[in-house]
C-alpha cells in the first residue's frame, strides 16, 4: 500500500502529495484466489478483431516499424476525419487539428499541460474517472468538483456548473458518456452548459472515449454545438469501443492553436504513436466497425441483465446509458464502500472498485464493470446477493 513517509527523498512535492490510483491500489490487494470474478478494470473481455490483427503481422512482415509523423500517419488523421464527421458531426481538418497520441491518457495530460497555468482552476463534475484530479494537480492546477446527483443521473447541470465558476475558473473537464457512472448527456443538456462555458470564457476538454458506448440514442459532443469547437478539445481512442486496451493509441481534436500546442510537448515527450498501433486504428477504422457494433450489442445485453439483477437484490442501481460501469448503492449495507468492496472481495470473490476513488459523490456506491461474460454476470449477481443477504454492517 502507498505510505508518503517511503516515497523517498528524491521526489518532487507534488508527485509526493498525489496518491496512486484508487482503482489499482485496490486490486493490489486481491489475494482472494483464482476463481474470483473481477468486475473492476475498464477492459473489453473481446479480442482486437481477427482482421485488424492479421493486417498488423503483414505490416510487421514489410517492415512498416519507422517513426511516423509526430501527429501520426496521414491516412488515420484521414480516416479519423471522416469518422468523426459521419459518427458525431464533427468537423476536423486532418492536416491541423487532428494527432494521434499514445491512448487517450496521453491526450488529457497534453491538454491539461497545453492550457493550464499555476492556479488555474479545473471544473470537474464528480464522482469522475481517477487520474483527471492528479494530472491537474500536477501540473499546478486546482480541482474543483461539481457535484453530480443520481436522482438527476448524474448528469451535469448548469445550476451545479454555475455555482461552482469562479474568476478563478478555465477548464471544464468532461467525461460523458461517464465513467464510472455511465451517465450521458443530450443536445438538450448541452445547450446551457455552452451557455456558461462561453459566458465564463472557459477552456473544454472532452474526454469522450466511451463515444461509440451509448444505448438507444446516439452521442452528441459538446464540441458540435455553434461556438463550442473553437474552445473545445476532443479526446477518444480505440481502446474501449474498438477492443484496443493494449495498443495505446488515442486522439485529440481541436482548434489548431491548441492542438499546435499538444503537438508541442508531444514532440519532446513521446514523439509519436506507436506505428503499428496506428495502423491497427487505421484498420479498425476500416474493417472493425462491424466488429464494434457487435461488441457493442452485446454490451447492452450484459447492462440490462445486470442492472436488473442488482436492483433485484436491493442495491439500487440507475440505468446506465452509456460506457460499460455500473454504479449501484450501497447505502442501505451502513457499510462504507471500501468496507463493503474489501468484504465482497473476501468473503463472495467478486472484486467491484469502492466509489470513493472517484471523488466526491462516489462514497455510497461501487462500480461495477459489466464488460466480461454474461455467464460471469450471472455468477456474480448470485455471489452478490449471498452476500447482501447475510451481510451485517461492520
Amino acid at each position: 500500500m502507498y505510505n508518503e513517509k517511503n516515497a523517498g527523498p528524491f521526489l518532487s512535492s507534488s508527485v509526493r502529495e498525489i496518491r496512486p490510483s484508487g482503482i489499482r491500489a485496490f486490486f493490489d490487494l486481491n489475494t482472494a484466489g483464482g476463481d474470483t470474478i473481477a468486475l473492476g478494470v475498464g477492459e473489453p473481455d473481446f479480442v482486437t478483431p481477427e482482421k485488424v490483427r492479421e493486417a498488423c503481422i503483414q505490416a510487421l512482415r514489410e517492415g512498416k516499424t519507422k517513426y511516423t509523423s509526430n501527429a501520426g500517419l496521414m491516412e488515420l488523421r484521414e480516416e479519423l476525419s471522416s469518422y468523426l464527421a459521419n459518427s458525431f458531426a464533427l468537423s476536423y481538418d486532418p492536416c491541423d487539428e487532428i494527432f494521434v497520441t499514445v491512448g487517450s491518457s496521453e491526450a488529457v495530460d497534453l491538454a491539461l499541460r497545453a492550457v493550464l497555468d499555476p492556479g488555474d482552476e479545473v471544473l470537474i463534475p464528480a464522482p469522475s474517472y481517477v487520474a483527471y484530479e492528479p494530472i491537474t494537480h500536477l501540473h499546478g492546477g486546482k480541482v474543483v468538483e461539481v457535484i453530480t446527483k443520481p436522482e438527476e443521473k448524474f448528469k451535469l447541470t448548469a445550476q451545479a456548473l454555475r455555482a461552482a465558476i469562479t474568476p478563478h475558473s478555465k477548464v471544464l473537464m468532461l467525461n460523458y458518456p461517464s465513467n464510472p457512472t455511465g451517465a450521458v448527456m443530450n443536445k438538450e443538456d448541452w445547450q446551457p452548459i455552452a451557455e456558461l462555458v462561453i459566458e465564463h470564457n472557459l477552456v473544454v476538454i472532452s474526454d469522450e472515449v466511451y463515444a461509440e458506448l451509448t444505448y438507444g440514442r446516439k452521442h452528441a459532443s459538446l464540441a458540435a454545438l455553434p461556438g463550442m469547437k473553437e474552445r473545445t478539445i476532443v479526446i477518444s481512442g480505440f481502446s474501449k469501443a474498438f477492443a484496443m486496451t493494449g495498443w495505446r493509441v488515442g486522439y485529440a481534436c481541436g482548434p489548431r492553436e491548441l492542438i499546435a500546442g499538444m503537438l508541442k510537448i508531444h514532440q519532446y515527450t513521446a514523439m509519436c504513436a506507436p506505428t503499428i498501433a496506428q495502423i491497427a486504428a487505421f484498420e479498425s477504422l476500416r474493417y472493425g466497425l462491424a466488429a464494434k457494433d457487435e461488441m457493442m450489442a452485446s454490451y447492452n445485453e450484459r447492462r440490462k441483465l445486470f442492472v436488473a439483477g442488482l436492483n433485484a437484490i436491493g442495491l439500487t442501481c440507475h440505468e446506465p446509458e452509456g460506457a460499460f460501469y455500473a454504479f449501484p448503492s450501497i447505502s442501505s449495507t451502513g457499510m462504507s464502500s471500501e468496507q463493503f468492496a474489501l468484504r465482497l472481495l473476501k468473503e463472495a470473490k467478486v472484486a467491484v472498485v469502492p466509489g470513493h476513488v472517484f471523488g466526491s459523490g462516489g462514497e455510497g456506491f461501487i462500480r461495477c464493470s459489466y464488460a466480461t461474460s454474461l455467464a460471469e454476470l450471472e455468477q456474480a449477481l448470485e455471489r452478490l446477493g449471498r452476500f447482501v443477504q447475510v451481510l451485517q454492517p461492520v
